[in-house]
Order: structure tokens, then sequence, then C-alpha cells
């Protein structure tokens, strides 16, 4: 006979694992803004550029922005040897429209 399944722990395990899958998403943002240098920004202006980003239609802006921020994981992936930025691009590419409207503000 079957041992009866545990919908209780297994409901658990996914929530932690959903946890966990949010705080290192909000880790790695963070570090993002750090090494894109706009923690120098005021948050209000951080905030603001963002939203903007994400509520653009301009296609070629935001094609402008994507080249840009791969440009900046570019020199980044080869400043430092390619093996400390690599877990951090893969993350960072999900937030595409976020990452590379921060890269793009950096250069205006």
């Amino acid at each position: 006979m079957r041992k009866p399944r545990d919908f209780d722990a297994e409901l658990k395990a996914l929530n932690d694992k959903a946890r966990q899958l949010r705080e290192r998403k909000v880790h790695q943002l963070g570090e993002l803004v750090i090494a894109t240098g706009a923690d120098e920004l005021p948050i209000e202006q951080l905030t603001g550029l963002l939203l903007a980003g994400k509520e653009s239609k301009d296609a070629g802006a935001k094609e402008s922005w994507r080249k840009h921020g791969a440009a900046f994981f570019q020199r980044e992936r080869t400043s430092t040897g390619g093996s400390d930025r690599s877990d951090n691009r893969g993350a960072t590419q999900n937030e595409g429209g976020t990452q590379s409207s921060a890269g793009q503000s950096r250069q205006n």
C-alpha cells in the first residue's frame, strides 16, 4: 500500500522555496543598484526613473536601454574575470527593463 502524501509538508516546502527566491531577487536587485552607481541618486529620483522605464511604450528607447545594460554586464564580466558576476547576470536578465533603465540614467 502507498504511503499517503503529506500535503501540508509539501506546501510548507514550496512556500519556503518561494520565500527564498523572493529574498534572493531583492538581494540581487540591491546589488545591481549599487553596481550601477544608482545608489548615489536620491530615492525619489531612482524610483521615478524605474517607473518611467517600466511605463515607457517607446520600443526604440527600451532596446537602447537593453543594449546599454548588456554592455554594462559585458564590461563587468571582463573586468572581474567572469566568475563573480555570472550569477547576477542571469538573475538580472529577468528584470531587463529595470536594469537597463537604471544603466541608461547614468549616461544622461
